[in-house]
Protein backbone atom coordinates (compact mmCIF):
# COMPACT_ATOMS: atom_id res chain seq x y z
CA UNK A 1 0.00 0.00 0.00
CA UNK A 2 1.12 3.57 -0.33
CA UNK A 3 0.91 6.29 2.15
CA UNK A 4 0.96 9.49 1.17
CA UNK A 5 2.26 12.01 3.64
CA UNK A 6 0.89 15.77 4.45
CA UNK A 7 1.41 18.65 6.22
CA UNK A 8 -1.13 20.32 8.90
CA UNK A 9 -0.40 23.30 9.76
CA UNK A 10 -1.07 24.59 13.17
CA UNK A 11 0.52 27.79 15.04
CA UNK A 12 4.01 27.56 15.34
CA UNK A 13 4.63 23.85 14.20
CA UNK A 14 4.01 21.67 10.62
CA UNK A 15 3.19 17.88 11.72
CA UNK A 16 3.87 15.19 9.62
CA UNK A 17 0.92 12.91 9.15
CA UNK A 18 1.27 9.32 7.88
CA UNK A 19 -2.09 9.00 6.10
CA UNK A 20 -3.39 5.00 5.52
CA UNK A 21 -5.63 3.94 3.27
CA UNK A 22 -8.10 1.11 4.11
CA UNK A 23 -8.45 -2.17 1.56
CA UNK A 24 -12.10 -3.58 3.53
CA UNK A 25 -14.85 -2.88 6.34
CA UNK A 26 -13.99 0.66 7.09
CA UNK A 27 -16.16 2.20 9.40
CA UNK A 28 -18.26 -1.28 9.44
CA UNK A 29 -16.07 -3.12 12.60
CA UNK A 30 -19.17 -2.98 15.23
CA UNK A 31 -20.40 -6.39 15.15
CA UNK A 32 -17.31 -7.95 16.17
CA UNK A 33 -17.15 -10.57 13.58
CA UNK A 34 -13.62 -10.53 11.76
CA UNK A 35 -12.89 -13.17 10.52
CA UNK A 36 -9.36 -14.31 10.01
CA UNK A 37 -6.32 -11.68 11.88
CA UNK A 38 -2.73 -10.23 10.31
CA UNK A 39 -0.37 -8.91 12.69
CA UNK A 40 1.38 -5.23 12.79
CA UNK A 41 4.32 -4.89 15.29
CA UNK A 42 3.02 -1.36 15.92
CA UNK A 43 0.65 1.81 15.35
CA UNK A 44 0.17 2.91 12.23
CA UNK A 45 0.08 6.51 13.76
CA UNK A 46 2.63 5.99 16.81
CA UNK A 47 4.64 3.18 18.36
CA UNK A 48 2.48 3.73 21.29
CA UNK A 49 4.75 5.86 24.02
CA UNK A 50 2.87 8.82 25.57
CA UNK A 51 3.66 12.29 24.51
CA UNK A 52 3.04 15.22 26.22
CA UNK A 53 0.12 17.59 25.10
CA UNK A 54 2.55 20.19 25.59
CA UNK A 55 4.39 18.41 22.54
CA UNK A 56 1.14 17.25 20.89
CA UNK A 57 -1.36 20.34 20.35
CA UNK A 58 -3.32 18.65 17.38
CA UNK A 59 -3.51 15.29 18.75
CA UNK A 60 -2.13 13.14 15.84
CA UNK A 61 0.68 11.74 18.42
CA UNK A 62 -0.11 8.73 20.54
CA UNK A 63 -1.31 8.98 24.35
CA UNK A 64 -1.00 11.24 27.21
CA UNK A 65 2.00 11.76 29.27
CA UNK A 66 2.26 13.39 32.46
CA UNK A 67 3.11 16.99 32.72
CA UNK A 68 6.38 16.38 35.65
CA UNK A 69 8.47 19.55 35.65
CA UNK A 70 8.30 23.13 37.29
CA UNK A 71 8.62 24.33 33.17
CA UNK A 72 5.73 22.36 31.84
CA UNK A 73 3.43 22.85 35.07
CA UNK A 74 3.99 26.91 34.17
CA UNK A 75 3.19 26.09 30.63
CA UNK A 76 0.25 24.05 31.71
CA UNK A 77 -1.17 27.23 33.71
CA UNK A 78 -0.56 29.31 30.85
CA UNK A 79 -3.08 27.47 28.73
CA UNK A 80 -5.44 27.08 31.45
CA UNK A 81 -5.46 30.49 32.12
CA UNK A 82 -6.72 31.89 28.46
CA UNK A 83 -10.10 29.90 29.29
CA UNK A 84 -12.92 31.69 29.15
CA UNK A 85 -15.74 30.75 31.98
CA UNK A 86 -19.19 30.74 31.93
CA UNK A 87 -22.27 28.78 33.88
CA UNK A 88 -23.12 25.08 32.49
CA UNK A 89 -26.51 25.36 30.30
CA UNK A 90 -29.50 22.56 30.35
CA UNK A 91 -28.77 19.91 28.42
CA UNK A 92 -32.62 19.83 26.54
CA UNK A 93 -31.98 18.41 23.06
CA UNK A 94 -28.92 17.24 23.01
CA UNK A 95 -28.69 14.24 21.32
CA UNK A 96 -25.63 11.99 19.64
CA UNK A 97 -26.94 12.02 16.52
CA UNK A 98 -26.21 15.92 16.34
CA UNK A 99 -22.96 15.50 16.22
CA UNK A 100 -22.87 12.82 13.42
CA UNK A 101 -23.05 9.19 13.25
CA UNK A 102 -20.44 7.59 15.54
CA UNK A 103 -16.76 7.14 14.00
CA UNK A 104 -17.45 9.21 10.60
CA UNK A 105 -14.71 9.14 8.09
CA UNK A 106 -16.09 12.24 6.58
CA UNK A 107 -16.17 15.34 9.43
CA UNK A 108 -13.76 17.56 7.34
CA UNK A 109 -11.51 19.80 8.95
CA UNK A 110 -9.85 17.54 11.40
CA UNK A 111 -6.72 15.24 11.14
CA UNK A 112 -6.84 11.23 9.86
CA UNK A 113 -10.48 12.60 8.31
CA UNK A 114 -11.07 11.13 4.93
CA UNK A 115 -8.34 8.21 5.01
CA UNK A 116 -10.67 5.45 4.57
CA UNK A 117 -10.84 4.12 8.14
CA UNK A 118 -13.41 5.57 10.59
CA UNK A 119 -12.24 7.48 13.39
CA UNK A 120 -12.11 4.71 16.52
CA UNK A 121 -9.61 2.22 14.30
CA UNK A 122 -7.77 5.29 13.57
CA UNK A 123 -7.46 6.07 17.56
CA UNK A 124 -6.98 2.39 17.97
CA UNK A 125 -4.00 2.68 15.77
CA UNK A 126 -2.46 5.89 17.10
CA UNK A 127 -2.15 4.49 20.81
CA UNK A 128 -2.13 0.86 20.18
CA UNK A 129 0.76 -1.59 20.20
CA UNK A 130 0.80 -4.79 19.06
CA UNK A 131 -1.86 -4.45 16.90
CA UNK A 132 -3.61 -7.11 15.14
CA UNK A 133 -5.94 -6.19 11.72
CA UNK A 134 -8.72 -7.69 10.43
CA UNK A 135 -7.83 -9.96 7.33
CA UNK A 136 -7.25 -8.14 4.35
CA UNK A 137 -7.45 -4.97 6.04
CA UNK A 138 -5.04 -2.61 7.08
CA UNK A 139 -7.76 -0.37 9.50
CA UNK A 140 -10.18 -2.80 11.15
CA UNK A 141 -8.53 -3.35 14.73
CA UNK A 142 -8.94 -6.76 16.19
CA UNK A 143 -6.83 -7.13 18.90
CA UNK A 144 -3.85 -4.83 20.44
CA UNK A 145 -2.32 -3.68 23.68
CA UNK A 146 -3.14 -0.60 24.93
CA UNK A 147 -1.25 1.18 28.02
CA UNK A 148 -4.12 3.15 29.36
CA UNK A 149 -3.69 7.00 30.68
CA UNK A 150 -6.32 7.43 32.87
CA UNK A 151 -6.03 4.60 35.10
CA UNK A 152 -2.53 3.36 34.70
CA UNK A 153 -3.20 -0.30 33.28
CA UNK A 154 -2.12 -2.18 30.55
CA UNK A 155 -5.04 -3.77 28.70
CA UNK A 156 -5.06 -6.73 26.22
CA UNK A 157 -7.80 -5.89 24.62
CA UNK A 158 -9.97 -8.02 22.03
CA UNK A 159 -12.95 -6.96 19.73
CA UNK A 160 -14.67 -9.47 20.99
CA UNK A 161 -14.83 -7.52 24.35
CA UNK A 162 -14.83 -4.58 22.74
CA UNK A 163 -16.20 -2.40 25.38
CA UNK A 164 -13.03 -2.61 27.41
CA UNK A 165 -11.94 -0.20 25.38
CA UNK A 166 -13.37 2.51 24.88
CA UNK A 167 -13.00 6.19 23.19
CA UNK A 168 -13.03 8.91 25.35
CA UNK A 169 -14.30 12.63 24.66
CA UNK A 170 -12.03 14.82 26.45
CA UNK A 171 -14.51 17.03 25.78
CA UNK A 172 -17.65 15.25 26.40
CA UNK A 173 -20.09 16.50 23.96
CA UNK A 174 -23.16 16.64 26.29
CA UNK A 175 -20.88 18.57 28.27
CA UNK A 176 -20.02 20.83 25.05
CA UNK A 177 -24.05 21.31 24.16
CA UNK A 178 -24.51 22.99 27.69
CA UNK A 179 -21.77 25.21 27.08
CA UNK A 180 -22.50 26.40 23.83
CA UNK A 181 -22.24 23.74 20.89
CA UNK A 182 -26.29 23.75 21.03
CA UNK A 183 -25.64 26.51 18.46
CA UNK A 184 -23.18 25.39 16.23
CA UNK A 185 -23.56 24.65 12.60
CA UNK A 186 -23.72 20.37 12.61
CA UNK A 187 -20.34 20.26 10.43
CA UNK A 188 -18.76 21.59 13.32
CA UNK A 189 -19.91 19.51 15.99
CA UNK A 190 -19.05 16.96 14.03
CA UNK A 191 -15.48 18.04 13.56
CA UNK A 192 -15.53 17.93 17.51
CA UNK A 193 -16.82 14.38 17.75
CA UNK A 194 -14.24 13.10 15.68
CA UNK A 195 -10.98 15.29 16.75
CA UNK A 196 -8.37 13.06 17.48
CA UNK A 197 -7.36 15.90 19.48
CA UNK A 198 -10.10 15.47 21.53
CA UNK A 199 -10.43 11.68 21.73
CA UNK A 200 -8.39 8.95 23.70
CA UNK A 201 -8.79 5.30 24.32
CA UNK A 202 -9.25 4.15 27.61
CA UNK A 203 -10.41 1.64 30.13
CA UNK A 204 -14.31 1.36 29.53
CA UNK A 205 -15.19 1.43 33.16
CA UNK A 206 -12.80 4.81 33.66
CA UNK A 207 -14.71 6.05 30.51
CA UNK A 208 -17.89 5.38 31.71
CA UNK A 209 -17.90 6.97 35.07
CA UNK A 210 -16.54 9.78 33.18
CA UNK A 211 -20.40 10.18 31.43
CA UNK A 212 -20.46 13.79 30.41
CA UNK A 213 -18.54 15.42 33.81
CA UNK A 214 -16.23 18.27 33.46
CA UNK A 215 -13.10 18.32 35.73
CA UNK A 216 -14.16 19.83 38.87
CA UNK A 217 -16.75 16.55 38.59
CA UNK A 218 -14.01 13.87 37.30
CA UNK A 219 -10.06 13.68 37.05
CA UNK A 220 -8.33 10.27 35.81
CA UNK A 221 -7.96 8.10 38.61
CA UNK A 222 -4.24 8.63 37.84
CA UNK A 223 -3.04 11.19 40.04
CA UNK A 224 0.17 11.56 37.79
CA UNK A 225 -1.98 12.26 34.62
CA UNK A 226 -4.35 14.80 35.88
CA UNK A 227 -2.02 18.33 35.15
CA UNK A 228 -2.06 16.74 31.32
CA UNK A 229 -5.45 16.00 31.35
CA UNK A 230 -6.48 19.15 32.28
CA UNK A 231 -4.37 20.31 29.40
CA UNK A 232 -5.69 18.28 26.94
CA UNK A 233 -9.24 19.50 27.95
CA UNK A 234 -8.14 23.18 27.97
CA UNK A 235 -6.71 22.67 24.16
CA UNK A 236 -10.20 21.45 22.83
CA UNK A 237 -12.40 24.11 24.29
CA UNK A 238 -9.69 26.55 23.40
CA UNK A 239 -9.75 25.33 19.86
CA UNK A 240 -13.54 25.31 19.54
CA UNK A 241 -13.99 28.16 21.30
CA UNK A 242 -15.73 26.49 24.34
CA UNK A 243 -16.28 27.92 27.89
CA UNK A 244 -15.86 25.77 30.86
CA UNK A 245 -17.15 26.26 34.28
CA UNK A 246 -15.41 28.39 36.70
CA UNK A 247 -15.34 25.21 38.49
CA UNK A 248 -13.45 23.11 36.21
CA UNK A 249 -11.39 26.15 35.50
CA UNK A 250 -10.40 25.99 39.01
CA UNK A 251 -9.86 22.02 39.32
CA UNK A 252 -7.57 21.73 36.33
CA UNK A 253 -5.65 25.13 37.84
CA UNK A 254 -5.43 23.02 41.06
CA UNK A 255 -4.24 19.83 38.92
CA UNK A 256 -1.17 21.37 37.83
CA UNK A 257 0.00 23.50 40.74
CA UNK A 258 -2.09 26.17 41.64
Amino acid sequence: MQRRFGQVLIPGVVVLLAVAGCTSGAGKDGDGRDGGEQSSGGGQQGDGRAVSPLKNPDGTKPGLAPLTTAADKAAAERIIDQLLTKGRGPRTGYERDKFGYAWMDTADGVPLARNGCDTRNDLLRRDGQRLRFRSGSDCVVVALTLHDPYTGKTIEWRKQKAAEVQIDHVVPLSYSWQMGSSRWAESKRQQLANDVLNLIPVEGRANSAKGDSGPASWLPPSKPIRCAYAVRFAQVALKYELPVTAADQRMMRRQCGR
